[in-house]
């Protein structure tokens, strides 16, 4: 599972992906700062 994690003022969203060209995607369309990771 990719997960994207998008941080924004004092808090923080979480966004799960099975695919991670679709992950890939999502991630350009975020403005602030973001991080993309794997996990099991």
């Amino acid at each position: 599972m990719w997960v994207i994690t998008v941080f924004e003022n004092k808090t923080y969203r979480m966004f799960e992906f099975e695919d991670k060209m679709e992950a890939n995607r999502a991630l350009k369309g975020f403005k602030s700062s973001a991080i993309l990771s794997f996990t099991k």
